[in-house]
Formats: structure tokens, C-alpha cells, sequence
């Protein structure tokens, strides 16, 4: 448990911010009047109050009070409660959920509804206080501001409101020991850095590198949610470019880092980059990313040095991709819970690039019919940010889509006989024999 940390309660008056309520959703809005007119103390906190003093439009409204979840249950018939390690209440208009949190103390008063781990982290955090006790428990400074309904003024208590101004974000209290308490903070720190492009404060920073090893004990489906908000929400490259200047890459993704680090070229970093920029950009647009295919790119250049070692070693080219595709994705597994849903599919996309350079009728009709075709299309065109030598594939297989099909299997069968004519100066070749095709239809 941190050490008390003294708070200095400023206000800042509504003709001194820029929070309207016109940009607060109309149901969060109700919550806090709906406390309010109970009897309860209600406030705007965190993401939202610092989105919108930096002129941003939250999606998410989270509401702190002192009123128990019971209490707040009571109040509204479209209440659930939820969570054990850190009990909140749900106040449910349709498809929007407004989170109502009650203010937390730091401390633990002996009831056992404060627990931490020996090593510090925090397991349960139920133990109520003051909206003062509330602000020193909560993570960043940026997100330790109150919008207060009574008289809109924004409530900060820790130095939050000059942080946004100066785009800082700053942990509250102890670095280390906030970071032993739960260290997905660090990843946090990172993502919300890229996404509001803020710098992460000198002292906030330092820890991170040697404390990165912590993340091994984070739960590894928690760490796979957070992978998906670290490249998903827009902000991928910048994502990705801080936990490498943090030294969270490795504790994230450890073989995808060794790989990188091994890749004298920087072919591979280059790719990755840039299919980052494309995520990046079909976020901006509204377009879906699959995270099958987001963890493809991540876990590409882990999946080509495992299977440079492998033919290294004098395994079959296909059984090496094979078995390069199952080690990576199982030594993955050990830090981010990668659902099979994803990893199949992810496995198919790497599987189906050697099929891109083949060209018999068959194979390339085969092929085009496959359901993964379009996303290994896709991650073959972009290797070629990386080298330019599947070019001539791209272009092949480009032209091909857009071909009738019998105007393609012409071209197929013209390029065929066009081969065979060029091959009769040469030496006479042994006929290959036919197989038989087998009961099952096969080849």
C-alpha cells in the first residue's frame, strides 16, 4: 500500500473549461441527477473529463459517488451489479452501459475487502471512502478529474488539470509500487501516451524497462483485451513504437522482439510498421481489422526466424512451416490467452503465402475459392514493404480477381502450352505418369 499522498483541491469554475454538458451523453447525465436528487454526491470521473477538456469525444461515461452499489441499485431498475475484486454498478440504457464506481479509499480498513498480493499487486479493492481518498487511489493524474453536476466546475485534487494542459500523463503516488500493484498499468501508460499523444512524465517512465518482467504475471486473457485496445483503437503505431522505447515489447510479444532485434535489414520492422499504419487507417475509416490478422503481422517475424531455424536444421520446407506456425503460436499462448478462433486463422494466413507463386490452373482456382484467401492476399501484398520479390505474385494474383473465370483458366492453360513449347529445345525430359486419383477424389 502506498504511503498517504497530500491533495490540493482546486476548482476549476465552468467559465474556466471548456466541459459542456452538450457533449456529455443525455443517460450519464441522468445518473448524476438521478444521485444527486437521492441525496448523493455524483461526479463526471476520469477518461471522459480529460477527453473533453482536450477538446475529445468520449464513447465512454463512467460516473463516481459516495453511494454504495446497493444504494445506486435502489435508485435505478436498470442497475446490475457486477465484479468481486472491484465491485461497480451498471446503470443500463439500451446498448449504452454508464459505469457508476463509489469512491475508494487507499487503505485497508481490516475488513478484507482490501486484499494485495505479496508482491503488491492489488486483488480486491472494496473498501469505500471519501471522493479525496478516491482520487489518490485512481492511476494517472489525467484521470483524476471530477466533473461536478451541482455547479459544473471541474474538481481536481492531484495535479490532473495542469498534467492534460501540459499533456502529461503521471502516475499517482509511488511509480514502482503503483506498477506492483497492477502491472498493466505500464501497458496502459503507453496506450493512453498514443492515443491522447501525450508524453509519459520522466518519473512515471523510468521504472518501466526493469518492472516489464511483471507483466508475466498479469492474467494472459486480460493481456490479450489489452492488446487488442493497444492496436485496435487507432493508435497502433504509436502503440507499438512506445512499448519498444519502454522495454515492454519483449515482456509483450518476446519472440516477435527477438526476431526484430535479429533482423540486421529491418525488413521485417518495416512491414510491420506499415501494416500497423494500414490498421491505423481502416480504424480512421470504420472499417473492421480482424485480430487474426493483426497477430499475423505481430507474430510474423517470430514465425519467419522460427522457420529459418528449422530449414537451417534440414527440415522439410513444408513441415517446417508447419511446425514454425505451431511453436510460435504456442510459446505466444504463455503471455497473451490468443483465442483458437484467431490463431487458426492467423496460422492460415502465413500457411497460404508459398501458394501465391504457384501458377498451375487447379492450385490458382483452388486457391481463389479458399475462405482466408482475401486476408493472405492482402498480407502478401504487404511484404512487399518489406522486399520487393513477391511483386510479380501480387500482380498476378490482382489481375487474377478480377478475371471471369474462363477468361483466366485461358490465360492459365495459354501460359501452360506456352512453357511446355519453350522447353522442347531442351533435353528430352522423362513423361511424368499420371496418378490414379484416389476413391476420395483427391490428386
Amino acid at each position: 500500500m502506498q504511503p498517504n499522498i497530500q491533495t490540493h483541491l482546486q476548482i476549476i469554475p465552468r467559465d474556466q473549461h471548456n466541459v459542456s454538458r452538450r457533449d456529455i451523453s443525455p443517460n450519464a447525465l441522468r445518473v448524476l441527477y438521478r444521485l444527486r436528487e437521492g441525496g448523493f454526491t455524483a461526479c463526471l470521473v476520469g477518461g471522459a473529463v480529460r477527453d473533453l477538456l482536450i477538446g475529445g469525444h468520449p464513447k465512454d461515461f463512467d460516473v463516481a459517488t459516495d453511494a454504495t452499489p446497493e444504494e445506486v441499485r435502489a435508485l435505478f431498475r436498470n442497475c446490475r451489479l457486477i465484479g468481486r475484486r472491484f465491485r461497480l454498478a451498471h446503470v443500463v440504457y439500451g446498448r449504452e452501459i454508464i459505469e457508476v464506481a463509489t469512491f475508494r479509499s487507499n487503505s485497508d480498513d481490516g475488513s478484507g475487502d482490501r486484499e494485495t498480493h505479496e508482491g503488491g499487486r492489488l486483488l480486491r479493492d472494496n473498501v469505500y471512502g471519501t471522493i479525496e481518498e478516491d482520487a489518490v487511489r485512481r492511476d494517472f493524474t489525467a484521470n483524476a478529474l471530477y466533473y461536478a453536476i451541482e455547479d459544473f466546475s471541474v474538481r481536481d485534487y492531484v495535479g490532473g488539470y495542469e498534467d492534460v494542459r501540459n499533456r502529461l500523463m503521471r502516475l499517482i503516488g509511488d511509480p514502482e509500487t503503483r506498477y506492483r500493484e497492477d502491472p498493466v498499468r505500464m501497458l496502459r501508460a503507453v496506450r493512453l501516451a498514443a492515443k491522447l499523444d501525450f508524453e509519459i512524465e520522466a518519473a512515471t517512465a523510468a521504472p518501466i524497462p526493469q518492472l516489464a518482467p511483471l507483466l508475466r504475471e498479469a492474467a494472459p486473457a486480460r493481456l490479450f483485451e489489452e492488446c487488442l485496445k493497444l492496436f485496435l483503437s487507432g493508435h497502433a503505431v504509436a502503440s507499438f513504437q512506445g512499448l519498444e522505447r519502454h522495454g515492454l515489447l519483449g515482456a509483450l510479444l518476446p519472440e516477435t522482439a527477438a526476431a526484430l532485434k535479429s533482423n540486421r535489414s529491418g525488413a521485417l520492422r518495416r512491414m510491420l510498421l506499415e501494416g500497423l499504419k494500414g490498421t491505423d487507417a481502416r480504424v480512421a475509416n470504420d472499417e473492421p481489422v480482424s485480430p487474426a490478422f493483426l497477430f499475423a503481422l505481430l507474430l510474423w517475424p517470430a514465425y519467419c526466424r522460427a522457420l529459418a531455424s528449422l530449414q537451417a536444421q534440414g527440415v522439410h520446407i513444408a513441415e517446417a512451416q508447419r511446425r514454425a506456425a505451431d511453436r510460435v503460436t504456442v510459446h505466444q499462448l504463455e503471455a497473451i490467452a490468443l483465442p483458437r478462433r484467431f490463431s487458426l486463422p492467423m496460422q492460415e494466413i502465413w500457411l497460404l503465402q508459398p501458394r501465391f507463386s504457384q501458377r498451375q490452373r487447379k492450385r490458382v482456382f483452388r486457391l481463389l475459392a479458399h475462405p482466408r484467401f482475401r486476408a493472405a492476399f492482402d498480407f502478401l501484398t504487404l511484404r512487399l514493404s518489406a522486399s520487393d520479390e513477391h511483386a510479380e505474385d501480387v500482380a498476378f494474383w490482382r489481375e487474377a480477381q478480377e478475371k471471369p473465370g474462363d477468361a483466366l483458366s485461358a490465360q492459365l492453360d495459354a501460359q501452360r502450352q506456352s512453357e511446355d513449347g519453350a522447353d522442347e529445345g531442351d533435353a528430352p525430359r522423362k513423361r511424368r505418369r499420371r496418378r490414379r486419383k484416389t476413391a476420395s477424389g483427391g490428386e
